[in-house]
């Protein structure tokens, strides 16, 4: 492939180390990059909220498909771009769909504000039985009626002595009709968004944003919920700890997100 005109990544266990942070080798092709004229765009399965400390770690302002393509956000103006969400109605019969799927499953539920700190204790809450995955949870726990009384861009279901793979078998036989069910991480852990909403799609309208075409894209990724945007990229790569799906699909698996696959990749053009 020739120098993309669009680079997208996403974040977790593709762009940054096992520190969570981007290395200096990292921050450094991306700076040249911006600085040639070519967008970086973040795409990734985290809420904005999450996403300013990564800009500011990496000394860019990338446009962000957050929520897994529910989410399009502008790091630079803090402004939600646009969003695709459950109305209430849905929400409740995913929800009544996952628990019969995966007994014992705890749900929660991302919202979204106007900008990634507008309404923040509003916007990741969940029921008493969810059992959050990561270590320092954001999330406030609320009465079941209040967990789906708005419209949400993604729901959570976790159950912690199930893989991920398996739930999501079980879930897409019972609400596949009406949500994309995926995941990111491999530890009992679903996120759903609107039924057609992924990465590709959130990614199509960024580059449409940029004028740039999806011929013209290089899309970094390592999870499942990454295989929609590789396969909708001109050149999708895979870093080496990909999930065995990512690297199926890939045109290209490079290094792994600690040994800087990433930016090996990039260093090619810029």
């Amino acid at each position: 492939m020739q120098r993309p005109r669009l680079v997208a990544t996403d974040v977790d266990g593709t762009l940054l180390g096992g520190d969570e942070e981007p290395s200096p080798r990292t921050r450094a092709v991306v700076g040249r990059m911006v600085e040639a004229g070519v967008p970086l765009v973040l795409a990734t399965g985290r809420p904005p909220r999450w996403i300013p400390r990564v800009c500011e770690a990496l000394g860019v302002h990338a446009l962000t498909v957050a929520a897994n393509g529910a989410v399009l956000y502008d790091t630079a103006t803090d402004r939600v771009v646009a969003a695709e969400t459950l109305d209430v109605d849905a929400l409740a019969a995913v929800a009544d769909g996952l628990r019969a799927a995966v007994p014992g499953c705890g749900l929660a539920v991302e919202r979204v504000g106007a900008g990634a700190y507008d309404r923040r204790e509003d916007q990741f809450v969940s029921e008493a039985a969810y059992v959050h995955a990561w270590p320092h949870p954001d999330h406030r726990h609320v009465a079941p009626g209040d967990l789906l009384a708005e419209p949400v861009v993604k729901v959570l279901a976790r159950h912690p002595t199930r893989t991920s793979a398996d739930m999501a078998q079980a879930a897409r036989r019972a609400v596949g009709h009406l949500v994309d069910v995926t995941y990111s991480a491999g530890g009992g852990l679903l996120e759903c968004a609107v039924r057609g909403v992924t990465k590709a799609t959130g990614l199509a309208r960024a580059a449409t944003h940029h004028g740039v075409g999806a011929g013209d894209v290089v899309a970094f990724g390592d999870m499942p919920n990454d295989l929609a945007m590789l396969r909708w990229a001109g050149h999708g790569v895979a870093v080496g700890n990909a999930h065995p799906d990512v690297l199926h699909v890939a045109d290209e698996v490079t290094a792994s997100n600690l040994d800087d696959g990433v930016a090996s990749v990039l260093e090619r053009w810029f």
